[in-house]
């Protein structure tokens, strides 16, 4: 049983956002490192030399520091891509990534390469003209369809800080492919039309070291649906999942 979980958050969102999944997990006896990654801690920040090798490094360094070993790193949406470069750089400290609606790394792209290229061109303007900040969407697209309330979208965007521009747009770095890690996808289900997923996420279904679960909720589970969230991640940590 592997009893260390490392939780990253997405975009826009510190340590904070995990306390529910950090409460289940600890009460089943789990020891959790939940992160805060550099330059979203407060708005305030200097982002100026933050980049995705930062937040990679920002794992990493947690991880050294506190000789974290056999470890399962949880990923969020934006995280999928700190967190696959993670396991790929220390395979001898983390045993397991779980991707929560998260996007995969690819060698050479951003995670801006996920977006069809004249939205990746406008995430980018956008980020231009939010002094280097990808800006906090509105609570009311936060719970488009999503499985929160609107008071729960509130919170959650009262609580976001912009996040570095930086960190979408430069390239992932793998040395070996995603495939060779041994991980766990979880599908949001109302986060999909139909059931449809990226043909990336899809093409790893049929990897041996892969497994995937639905949960019946949608973007924000650590909001939306914490207790499922926590009982899935407790199977993997188990080896039932």
């Amino acid at each position: 049983m592997k009893n260390h979980f490392v939780l990253i958050p997405g975009p826009w969102m510190g340590a904070w956002v995990w306390e529910p999944v950090t409460r289940g997990l600890r009460s089943l006896g789990y020891q959790v490192h939940a992160l805060t990654l550099s330059g979203l801690a407060s708005p305030d920040a200097d982002i100026s030399a933050v980049d995705l090798d930062t937040h990679v490094d920002d794992v990493l360094s947690a991880l050294e520091r506190d000789d974290l070993r056999d470890v399962i790193i949880v990923a969020h949406s934006y995280s999928g891509i700190v967190a696959g470069q993670v396991a790929d750089r220390a395979p001898d400290r983390v045993a397991h990534t779980v991707f929560v609606e998260a996007f995969l790394p690819h060698d050479g792209k951003s995670m801006l390469h996920a977006f069809p290229e004249r939205q990746r061109a406008d995430e980018l303007q956008l980020i231009a003209d939010n002094e280097g900040r990808w800006p906090i969407p509105d609570a009311a697209v936060v719970a488009d369809g999503q499985d929160l309330s609107l008071e729960q979208a509130q919170w959650l965007v009262e609580r976001f800080v912009g996040h570095p521009g930086h960190t979408l747009s430069q390239p992932a770095v793998l040395t070996r492919p995603l495939a060779q890690q041994r991980g766990t996808y979880v599908v949001c289900a109302k986060e999909h039309f139909a059931g449809r997923i990226s043909p990336d996420i899809a093409a790893l279904r049929s990897e041996p070291n892969w497994t995937f679960h639905t949960l019946d909720t949608g973007h924000w589970p650590m909001v939306s649906a914490p207790d499922s969230l926590v009982a899935l991640l407790s199977g993997v940590a188990s080896g039932s999942e």
